[in-house]
């Protein structure tokens, strides 16, 4: 497990308000690291990147297919994205470098995920990993 996994096994799957969790570089336009066993298909990370600097008012109004669900859009603004369906929900924040993904299960608190996820986001990382990899620039 690299670094980057731990941080989100650390910071977010720990805190069992969320289910699985992703890091996707924008410029590299791909994912960079990913929970055990979660996979984003490089389409849905693409859509992410777009929904966030091209997309957002459609977003907000038609919500977004993620991994073949449809999720409505609850709430959306240039850093944040907060998604739901009827199995769970999608947060989605962005910073300058990464958006940081996580889901979320029925049963779940979706407000302590939206925190944890917005606070990872917010979060000065390079303590915890390297320099290249700081979450917030």
């Amino acid at each position: 497990m690299n670094q980057l996994q731990a941080l989100l096994n650390d910071s977010l799957l720990r805190t069992k308000h969320v289910e699985n969790a992703a890091i996707i570089n924008i410029k590299e336009r791909k994912v960079c690291a990913s929970t055990f066993g979660f996979h984003v298909p490089p389409e849905n990370a693409l859509n992410l990147i777009h929904a966030f600097y091209k997309n957002l008012l459609q977003v907000r109004r038609g919500g977004l297919y993620f991994k073949d669900k449809y999720y409505k859009c609850v709430r959306a603004d240039e850093h944040s994205l907060y998604l739901q369906n009827p199995d769970g929900g999608l947060i989605a924040v962005k910073t300058k470098t990464f958006i940081l993904l996580a889901t979320y299960g029925v049963g779940m608190y979706p407000s302590v995920c939206v925190e944890a996820v917005e606070k990872l986001g917010k979060r000065n990382a390079c303590t915890c990993v390297p320099a290249c990899w700081c979450l917030t620039e």
